[in-house]
């Protein structure tokens, strides 16, 4: 069924930002040049807390639109926390957690709207990204050629129509294998979204984490067949900076550990497997290994050996008795 405008679903696109700069400003005009006009923007900036200065809040009240709204945390949250105010902060029928570096397509929300519109019962909406570098041009890196390979393939039927309904293990194990998902493209229906939100302690498998939680629950995704948004790819991201010390194997590992058990307890046999096996995640690790050997960061290339090879989650931290 074709449903009018009217009928379509509204968007909140949630901003977690940290602080001012001309990339935050990007994304917030790519959120004005949406053809469709029915979306409200939050920007949340974890950065005046942290003592991150900048005139972003004045530079927003400047545009003089009121679907544009601006709030800065009075203490520094965090990513994982941050994202989760966005969550608290949301009321629409469909939420965005949009990138602070990343930019929407013109056509975005409408095509998103219009679909929710047609697929009532899917949670969420993937509608995948153009990856781009620091200067906004087009770039193919590794991590982003090794997704591709990854993901559930579109039929011609699939691609004519110019999206695919899909969910259960084939998805979940599909995710485990490689998470291929273009977190600030994805368009969640916000009753899910705010019901399941992020728990405290992961920073780099959050998404996952809410994706997986939903699939158990029985929630259908739509994937679309041509990119929604662009996303920026550079070295100063939180995931590439864990990356180098090895923390961000380490969350991987315990968080796919719990993973394999909420599988299995699903019975959902195949997708356990690729929890325990997580072999995009080990080769990461791998691929990381000769940079860190030629600079002599020996003791980050012998944990991140470890880790790659490990099979068994790594042991949580010794608390004191005034951690408990």
């Amino acid at each position: 069924m074709t449903s009018g405008a009217d009928s379509q679903p509204d968007i909140d696109i949630m901003v977690p930002a940290f602080g001012d700069g001309e990339l935050v400003r990007e994304t917030v005009r790519s959120v004005l040049d949406q053809r469709d006009p029915h979306w409200r923007l939050t920007v949340i900036d974890d950065g005046v807390g942290g003592g991150v200065g900048g005139e972003l809040g004045d530079w927003i009240a400047g545009l003089g639109d009121d679907r544009i709204r601006y709030l800065a945390n009075p203490t520094r949250l965090g990513i994982n926390r941050n994202f989760q105010r966005c969550t608290d902060e949301s009321s629409a029928d469909l939420v965005v957690l949009l990138g602070s570096d990343d930019r929407l397509l013109p056509d975005f929300v409408g095509r998103v709207r219009d679909v929710a519109a047609r697929c009532p019962d899917a949670a969420f909406i993937h509608t995948g990204a153009r990856v781009i570098g620091d200067d906004g041009e087009p770039v193919s890196p590794l991590v982003d050629r090794v997704k591709k390979l990854t993901m559930p393939g579109l039929s011609a039927e699939d691609r004519e129509r110019g999206w695919r309904l899909i969910g259960g293990e084939e998805l979940a194990a599909s995710l485990l294998g490689g998470n291929w998902m273009y977190f600030p493209s994805v368009a969640f229906r916000g009753d899910a979204l705010r019901r399941h939100g992020f728990r405290e302690g992961y920073d780099i498998v959050l998404d996952l984490d809410v994706y997986l939680r939903i699939l158990v629950e029985g929630g259908q995704v739509v994937l679309f067949a041509e990119p929604g948004i662009e996303y920026r790819r550079h070295a100063a991201s939180l995931s590439s900076a864990q990356a180098d010390t090895g923390s961000r194997f380490d969350e991987e590992r315990a968080y796919f550990a719990e993973a394999a058990e909420m599988m299995a307890a699903a019975g959902w046999s195949r997708a356990a497997r690729a929890a325990r096996l997580h072999w995009t995640s080990r080769m990461h690790a791998v691929v990381k290994l000769p940079g860190l050997l030629a600079a002599r960061r020996w003791g980050h290339a012998g944990a991140m050996l470890r880790g790659a090879l490990a099979t068994k989650p790594p042991k949580p931290p010794e608390r004191t008795p005034a951690d408990r």
